[in-house]
């Protein structure tokens, strides 16, 4: 039975977190593009790419120890 604190929990609020940045940088991506700033939305988009690439690793880390602590 996992802790309140445990590693994975602890993980799973980081990623949540992360999530929640994911879709407030894409709001405030779009508000620029839409102002004209497209470099800025560029180099968010950048970003973004990269959030998504690691949400599948991370995911998949978070499945992993929550196996081992069963």
């Amino acid at each position: 039975m996992a802790t309140e604190y445990s590693l994975p929990i602890v993980l799973e609020k980081i990623y949540e977190n992360q999530l929640a940045l994911e879709a407030a940088i894409m709001e405030l991506t779009l508000l620029a593009e839409r102002q004209g700033f497209a470099d800025a939305g560029v180099n968010a988009r950048s970003a973004l790419d990269l959030i998504g690439e690691n949400a599948g690793f991370i995911k998949q880390g978070l499945a992993r120890l929550r196996k081992m602590e069963k």
